[in-house]
């Protein structure tokens, strides 16, 4: 590990030159907030930074218009840092996505230059539409992914963090139908889709004291009539399920489509559903790149926790069903004081902000050293390998990019 300290210093002094223009392109993604598929401004903006650097970039890559592939080196095992760019709605950067792609393209543009030394070759990812879209997935489905031997990203949030728990998802869409009558002339005439609706609710609502408590159920009514004068003949609501696990998420998914059902079963009504792809498998950390991630966070003077009850991130990403196919990791990087969540206006002022700067320039700098560990050290990309193969030699990733 102690030869490789030098190379570090190297791709430390890379990102320290180009620190103005990552930190230039950080505020300028933040303050243009695009949504899922449609982040051409971003796009545009970091494969500029990224052929500045001499990298080899395809724009519009794996058939998505706003996602990119970077490489260089021609030897060697391929290690993958990943960018994410893409905001919510009203909010912009509130998940602080300014803050992931900027940092990938520093880490990947001081990674370049030491890739042909260290016969390692790099692929840089642009990842469009996290925020619910499934970019990876799509991009996976692709090929992104394909020979790729390790996966990295970080994530901001209000502490320096080993991992986020990321949870499997999937968001399902319920319709029912029923009959309109005069709601007071007539309404034995009537089937209530809306009551349908309201019981298949209140179902799920029963179902879930008798679900564990790390696994969640929430949904809105998204459509419930048009007059109250009028019975309704037509409600739909939107659900989010997740478990843990991606075994879990299979297992609850028929208890919350039964307690739908019996909602029409009840009033008459037919009911139809639809699971929306891509679903969100649970994130499954390597922990051996994770051990060399934390230690090249200390050198930027930052200590690596876990989560705890007080101070967690909680939720899903596509990312998760990146480390089903290829070891990976998701630390999180401190933007915001403790306590301030994610997908809040606080957090985005945070994200835009000098502690936004500060981790742009940071998690470039542990990211492109744990790239040099990875390159130059065989033993350590051998601990990752056997790491994940022994997760799926157990069953604990699925080896898909689908669930």
């Amino acid at each position: 590990m102690d030869e490789l300290e030098g190379v570090k210093a190297r791709t430390d002094s890379v990102i320290s030159t180009h620190a103005a223009s990552l930190v230039e392109a950080s505020r300028q993604i933040h303050t243009q907030p695009e949504l899922s598929f449609a982040e051409h401004h971003a796009h545009d903006l970091l494969c500029d930074l990224l052929e500045r650097a001499g990298l080899r970039v395809e724009r519009s890559a794996f058939g998505l218009e706003t996602a990119f592939a970077a490489r260089a080196g021609s030897v060697g095992p391929t290690v993958a840092v990943l960018c994410e760019y893409d905001a919510l709605p009203g909010i912009g950067h509130a998940c602080g996505h300014n803050v992931i792609g900027t940092a990938g393209v520093g880490a990947a543009i001081a990674a370049a230059t030491v890739a042909e030394e260290l016969g390692g070759q790099l692929l840089v990812l642009g990842t469009p539409a996290e925020e619910g879209g499934g970019g990876k997935v799509a991009m996976a489905q692709a090929g992104a992914f394909d020979g790729v031997a390790a996966a990295m990203m970080i994530h901001p949030a209000g502490m320096d963090m080993a991992r986020m728990t990321a949870i499997a998802i999937q968001q399902l869409t319920v319709t029912y139908h029923g009959k309109a009558a005069h709601a007071a002339a007539a309404p034995h005439a009537g089937v209530n889709a809306l009551d349908a609706a309201v019981l298949g609710y209140q179902n799920v609502a029963a179902l879930r004291q008798h679900i564990r408590a790390d696994e969640r159920v929430h949904g809105i009514f998204t459509e419930a009539g048009e007059a109250p004068n009028v019975v309704p003949a037509r409600s739909s609501t939107h659900w989010y399920v997740r478990s843990p696990t991606v075994a879990g998420l299979a297992a609850l998914k028929p208890r919350v489509l039964a307690a739908l059902e019996a909602g029409a079963l009840a009033t008459g009504c037919t009911m139809e559903h639809h699971w929306i792809d891509p679903g969100y498998a649970d994130l499954v950390d390597n922990e051996a790149m994770i051990e060399l991630y934390e230690r090249n966070l200390a050198r930027c003077g930052r200590t690596l926790t876990e989560p705890s009850a007080q101070h967690a991130v909680v939720g899903s990403t596509d990312m998760g069903n990146v480390s089903h196919l290829v070891p990976s990791i998701h630390p999180m990087i401190a933007v915001a004081p403790p306590g301030v969540p994610i997908h809040t206006e606080e957090f985005a002022h945070h994200a835009g902000s000098e502690p936004g700067d500060r981790a742009v320039l940071d998690g470039a700098r542990a990211m492109a050293a744990t790239v040099v560990d990875l390159w130059g050290a065989p033993a350590l990309m051998e601990a990752v390998t056997a790491e994940f193969e022994a997760n799926r030699l157990s069953g604990r990733i699925t080896g898909r990019a689908t669930i």
